[in-house]
């Protein structure tokens, strides 16, 4: 079995064995099981699904469902359009953990303590009219059941609904709440803040509308936008996507106040002839098979990058644009969908890693040397503000290990990735999600090098096998939720609401100094978890 040893003293002084193998699909319904954690770690819940929301809106009325049907089907009852089996599961997505005191909430005269999750939720129910509702939530992670669980919003300052959420972070310069939405034309950014009742901006006037999913902060103010748009196969790369998403900057004209604009840029990669790598409309073949990728996924290439401005825009700007057509027309360098990113401690905020899915299918075209699975990567600058920089691969993702998605710092050179490899592929490769511990110091080009841990393997639980069968047959039933559970969330943080808390500038200890680690076993019974000690757990 292969393994590597653990540097800080903060993840217990441990090696950590890594887990042999992911765990394989149930072929019917079973009890809950049971998520296999590297030995020395335990999860503990600290919301479910089916936990009620103490101020339930009209469409929302569970921490993971909403009203629109029971939460578990009932025996013999058939999906049809128009008629639900289940509720729809609103899949709370990326965490976001601060200490705040004074927080109040729906309840007058209810302590909520003073250690809180935040999340927004990437899924939600339509009304009779089609419109589809988002939220905000906030686990109260020192509050009993009745008061665990705020609708902090439901809908904007403008009073429309709020968006399906997918990236979250806080912003200690404006003192909000970042959220981002995956939407596409509908995506975008949008702020809240962090009392009760939130309230929620749209900014996308100045971020651009895009399939924004993370975001993450430098401590000049400005936002990293990592966008999640899935391209096209072509006519013989039919199992495979185009490059399609972007990584973005968003630099505010005033950091404090995010709706004052500011100029919305795009990283744009440049090959061994110092031509930049770009987006060739309708040729998906092309791109997808493209030397420049091969040349992008290849260890031990180091490629120079620079930021192009795609629009600078005022305050008062009430118009918003297509932030992806731009990164198109401005020659950005397209990615195989960027999930998230986060900068690495201790550095300076000078290294900045994001995720690349890649196309979640073992069947791909592209196969791991042209980006098929995805991989981890990392973008160095002199600061984070400077124009230019360096792209490098850090780890390639392969059919066993892809769909890479969120990510987190465990401490100073261990990084936390998770997977997304969605129903097709869990399928595929007969197992569901796992979760890695990557050393962005190893090479892993070498064979030597011992691959990243596996800490996590996680389970389908017994809601997910029911959809699972259920949704065999959606195209024909109309049924709304995903099979398969999926390990989103993963977040490290200890908290700090201030600008010297900003995620990236402290080198993490988790499960000491106040650091904890979260994350959210979605789909299914929609779990959050935090992960623990063992032997803390016992107690």
């Amino acid at each position: 079995m292969k393994r590597i040893l653990l540097t800080s003293s903060a993840l217990l002084a441990l090696s950590l064995p890594a887990l042999a193998d992911p765990v394989k699909l149930p072929s019917a319904v079973v009890k809950p099981a049971e998520d296999v954690l590297a030995p020395g770690l335990a999860e503990v819940p600290v919301a479910e699904g089916a936990f009620k929301l103490e101020n339930p809106s009209k469409d929302l009325g569970y921490y993971g469902y909403g009203k629109d049907g029971p939460l578990a089907p009932e025996k013999g009852a058939t999906q049809s359009p128009g008629h639900n089996v289940e509720a729809t599961k609103t899949e709370p997505d990326k965490n976001t953990y601060l200490v705040m005191t004074g927080a109040t909430g729906a309840a007058k005269g209810v302590s909520y303590g003073t250690h809180f999750l935040f999340q927004g939720h990437e899924n939600g129910p339509k009304d009779a009219e089609g419109v589809t509702h988002g939220g905000l939530t906030r686990i109260n992670l020192d509050a009993g059941k009745a008061h665990r669980v705020t609708l902090m919003a439901s809908t904007d300052v403008d009073g429309k609904a709020l968006p399906l959420i997918d990236g979250s972070a806080w912003n200690p310069f404006a003192k909000v709440l970042m959220l981002t939405s995956e939407e596409g034309k509908d995506g975008g950014v949008w702020i809240a803040t962090a009392d009760f009742p939130s309230k929620v901006t749209d900014i996308s006037a100045f971020t651009g509308r895009a399939a924004y999913e993370g975001v993450e902060l430098d401590p000049d103010g400005n936002l990293w936008l990592v966008e999640d748009d899935g391209g096209k196969g072509g006519p013989s790369t039919k199992n495979a996507k185009q490059p399609n998403s972007f990584v973005y900057r968003f630099v505010p004209a005033d950091k404090t106040d995010l709706t004052k604009g500011g100029k919305l840029q795009a990283l744009q990669v440049l090959d061994a002839y110092n031509n930049p790598i770009v987006f060739h409309d309708g040729q998906a073949d092309q791109d997808i098979l493209a030397p420049e990728q091969k040349l992008i996924y290849a260890y031990g290439n180091e490629l120079p990058t620079r930021w192009i401005t795609l629009k600078d825009t005022a305050a008062g700007a009430t118009e918003t644009f297509n932030a992806n057509d731009l990164a198109k027309k401005a020659n950005a360098t397209p990615m195989k969908r960027p999930e998230n990113g986060q900068f690495r401690p201790g550095t300076g905020f000078k290294e900045f890693y994001f995720t690349a899915t890649g196309d979640t299918n073992a069947k791909t075209e592209a196969g791991a040397e042209f980006g098929g699975f995805g991989g981890v990567f990392r973008v160095t600058q002199t600061s984070p503000s400077a124009d230019k920089g360096r792209l490098a691969l850090v780890w390639r993702g392969d059919v066993t290990h892809t769909g890479f998605d969120n990510l987190s710092f465990l401490n100073d050179t261990q990084l936390m990735v998770v997977e997304d490899g969605g129903d097709k592929l869990h399928g595929q490769r007969n197992a569901v999600d796992s979760g890695y511990i990557v050393d962005v110091t190893a090479d892993y080009a070498k064979a030597s090098t011992a691959d990243p841990i596996r800490f996590l393997s996680q389970t389908r639980d017994d809601m997910a096998t029911i959809d699972a069968a259920i949704g065999a047959n959606a195209s024909e039933n109309g049924f709304q939720n995903d099979g398969d559970n999926e390990i989103t969330g993963i977040h490290v943080s200890n908290g700090d609401p201030t600008i010297e808390g900003l995620i990236g500038t402290a080198v993490p200890t988790p499960f000491e100094n106040g650091w904890r680690v979260f994350y959210t076993r979605q789909h299914g019974r929609n779990i959050t978890f935090e992960i623990v000690k063992a032997s803390a757990k016992a107690k």
